[in-house]
């Protein structure tokens, strides 16, 4: 039974159910035998989005004429995952809610396989930090008894229902995450989210289950507009965050094509720069 599990959030814009595979692969070479110790199990949560946007694109494509196609499907798939995950979040059914719900299905998975105690590593591309971030924090106000107004944490009843019960008592602290470990995110889109707000209110998660042994490390590209860093946005980012720049793509063909502009957002999780640290997170935990 696998005691270490890498749970996986993609990011924003046109995104296969797959699309861990490059990154599996890359880690197994990194990993060697102990890869089979580990647990990786995807939350997905595209196909809540794909489809609409692709009815929209289409719609648009076919009685109207604009410019830079590629451009404006990275835009409309990409910020339309953003703005469908923010707008009217409270609703019953709302994205937010779905999204999350997709986050704790997978938690449940590992619970289920690896039991209690297993240690949970995640790994999220782009707003996939947000949505998990969202599920994190949500999770924690509500076991500190806040009120909580959308997604799966705004009661437990809720929770409940929508998961369909919680069985054993360890399950709870599970689905909040209190098992994780670390947290390696890149191209991380926070800052968009939350620069509208006074420096007081932005607040990161907390550790969870209070570990001093939790440890995030954000890694961003400084060419990638979509990759940003985390230490500046407040005095608890900087506490909690270790933010770590790297240029993503860097065979000679990607270095050529992506390295140096914003395409860069796309290369990070085959990418050593990523992939040689979170090895080493994971084979630390492995023992």
């Amino acid at each position: 039974m696998p005691k270490v599990a890498l749970v996986t959030v993609h990011g924003m814009g046109v995104t296969l159910s797959n699309y861990a595979d490059p990154m599996k692969a890359k880690l197994q070479q990194a990993l060697g035998a102990r890869y089979d110790e580990l647990m990786i199990r995807p939350a997905y949560y595209q196909g809540l989005l794909q489809e609409n946007e692709a009815t929209v694109w289409n719609r648009v494509d076919a009685h109207s004429k604009v410019h830079y196609d590629d451009l404006r499907k990275f835009v409309l798939f990409g910020f339309g995952d953003a703005a469908g995950l923010e707008t009217r979040k409270d609703e019953p059914d709302s994205v937010y809610e779905l999204a999350q719900q997709e986050i704790a299905r997978a938690l449940l998975d590992v619970y289920t396989r690896c039991g209690s105690d297993c240690h949970v590593v995640f790994l999220t591309q782009s707003l996939g930090a947000q949505v998990l971030s969202n599920y994190i924090y949500d999770g924690q106000k509500n076991k500190r008894g806040g009120a909580v107004d959308a997604g799966i944490w705004r009661d437990l009843e809720h929770t409940r229902a929508v998961l369909g019960g919680l069985g054993e008592p360890a399950m709870l602290p599970f689905l909040r995450a209190e098992t994780c470990m670390a947290w390696v995110s890149t191209g991380c889109n926070i800052p968009i989210f939350v620069a509208a707000h006074k420096t007081m209110n932005i607040k990161p998660i907390q550790r969870p289950n209070g570990a001093s042994t939790f440890r995030w490390l954000n890694i961003y590209d400084p060419d990638d507009v979509l990759g940003w860093p985390l230490q500046p946005l407040s005095p608890e980012y900087d506490q909690l965050v270790e933010d770590r720049a790297i240029n993503a793509g860097q065979g000679a063909l990607d270095w050529i094509m992506r390295s140096w502009n914003p395409l860069s957002h796309t290369t990070y999780w085959t990418d050593d720069g990523v992939i040689k640290p979170l090895a080493d997170m994971l084979r630390k935990l492995l023992g």
